[in-house]
């Protein structure tokens, strides 16, 4: 019987070309085979379709896209990380020999769906909860390998906050969280747990009390009140469905306690199965919702990528397969969600924005990359001129 191991890439595996589909080694090996290796083609990867109850979608996913295509003999193009999409336009335009591409293909499309799906939903759910803010608490929802790269996708899509003890160091945040109930369960007592919390980690972490472990939550507020005064700043609801109750009537008698007892800017946080119905029945009641399984398990952004060029004869020909608009493209804008999507050498007749930037010639990477913040920005100037979503019904 075998040693159990964890079933992970590393990064050498990926930028290798080793985490591919196996078409695309027996691909590669055919042309070499026949002598069609330096044949040169432009692929396209567009948005293809979206999940039900979605109107757009947010590009995410490019950082790692271009990690794993730098140093490699090709040139991309591509929109901005963050650019709020709809199906049809392309995103990005990679131009190699196809010999030399092929097997990057399924990494490449991985990155983008699952980064792109993910900052998606982050950015409706932010959109909904207006002025409240949004904490991630998704990565238990994940493998663990890929931690840092679901935060940096919630935390691009508008997220206010991620749990991720790691974000120092890889999105240059501070992560967010305070107390599990296990700290209260293994303490046995609430008050003592909490005052524990209170005297050993730094006064800078806010003191967000979980006011739901072993007793009513408006009981447990009043014992947070008392043993904290003025040091608590906020108190956290996680109920779990099978005690929650209706949650707007425990928020609103919490917040009306609050008031009474001469503490009304304690915020109140929300977390456990927070959906987008509920950040919009909830919203106005509470300050801070903590987001997990939705934003990190959502409905999925369909992205593909198709060859539309080929390099024959000493000239580029526009071909597809399909289904699929044959030659290479370009796309202007002219603002939030209004593109002209023109042919490469084609002049736009509306749109002036050029924004198909070439991010890599030759291998060599030839811009400096925004910091997730810098991006997260982005889409929350895009997403003030747009109107909210109509929320799901679940997720």
């Amino acid at each position: 019987m075998g040693r159990p191991r964890l079933y992970v890439a590393g990064e050498d595996d990926v930028v290798s070309g080793r985490m591919t589909d196996i078409y695309f080694v027996r691909t590669k090996r055919i042309l070499e085979a026949k002598g069609l290796r330096d044949v040169r083609a432009r692929m396209e990867v567009h948005v293809s379709d979206l999940p039900r109850g979605y109107e757009w979608a947010v590009y995410s996913g490019l950082e790692e896209a271009l990690k794993i295509l730098e140093g490699k003999p090709l040139d991309v193009y591509s929109i901005p990380e963050g650019t709020l999409i709809r199906p049809g336009a392309p995103v990005m335009l990679i131009e190699a020999p196809y010999a030399e591409m092929c097997l990057f293909e399924t990494a490449i499309l991985g990155v983008l769906r699952q980064s792109t799906s993910i900052a998606t939903k982050a950015a409706r759910v932010k959109k909904l909860a207006r002025n409240r803010r949004i904490i991630f608490f998704g990565l238990r929802a994940l493998h663990p390998a890929i931690a840092p790269s679901v935060d940096r996708a919630a935390f691009i899509g508008g997220v206010d906050g991620v749990s991720g003890a790691f974000s120092r160091e890889y999105l240059g945040v501070d992560p967010v969280g305070t107390m599990p109930h296990a700290l209260i369960v293994v303490f046995g007592d609430n008050v003592a747990a909490w005052k524990a919390f209170d005297e050993v980690i730094e006064p800078s972490v806010p003191r967000i009390m979980l006011v739901d472990t072993f007793n009513d939550e408006r009981v447990e507020t009043l014992q947070a009140v008392e043993a904290l005064g003025d040091r608590l700043y906020g108190v956290r609801l996680d109920t779990p469905k099978s005690r929650r109750g209706n949650m707007r009537e425990i928020v609103e008698e919490i917040r009306w306690t609050l008031k009474a007892l001469g503490y009304p800017d304690v915020k109140i946080v929300v977390s456990g199965g927070v959906s987008e119905r509920s950040i919009v029945e909830l919203r106005d009641v509470v300050d801070v919702f903590g987001v997990g399984t939705s934003i990190a398990s959502p409905p999925p952004v369909d992205i593909s990528m198709d060859v539309v060029e080929v390099y024959r004869d000493g000239a580029w020909r526009p071909v597809a397969k399909r289904g699929k608009m044959p030659g290479a493209k370009k796309v202007y804008r002219c603002g939030t969600l209004d593109y002209e999507v023109t042919l490469w050498e084609e002049a736009p007749t509306r749109c002036s924005e050029d924004i198909m930037l070439k991010w890599i010639e030759n291998g060599v990477l030839t811009r400096d990359y925004p910091a997730p913040r810098e991006i997260r920005d982005y889409v929350l100037s895009q997403l003030r001129e747009i109107p909210e979503p109509q929320p799901l019904v679940s997720g």
